[in-house]
């Protein structure tokens, strides 16, 4: 357990965050499941604009949201 002030402030903060980045995850993972079961292009779109969003806040990397959103694409061509 933290000590000093500090110290329980970041737990705390650490807490937060990791609450808020699974919620994320769980809505990443929904979204690619479901894109993967419809292939339709409104449900990979909808999983393109999650995907972005995860990225752009750091919750996943950046190019890993590249190479799902280039898999879920070939989806559509076939």
């Amino acid at each position: 357990m933290p000590v000093s002030k500090s110290a329980k402030g970041a737990l705390k903060v650490s807490n937060r965050n990791t609450l808020q980045n699974s919620r994320i995850k769980k809505r990443v993972h929904a979204a690619l499941k479901e894109a993967r079961a419809v292939k339709t292009r409104k449900s990979v779109d909808a999983a393109f604009s999650v995907l972005d969003r995860a990225a752009k806040i750091h919750v996943i990397h950046v190019n890993k949201a590249a190479r799902l959103k280039s898999r879920l694409s070939h989806l559509l061509v076939k």
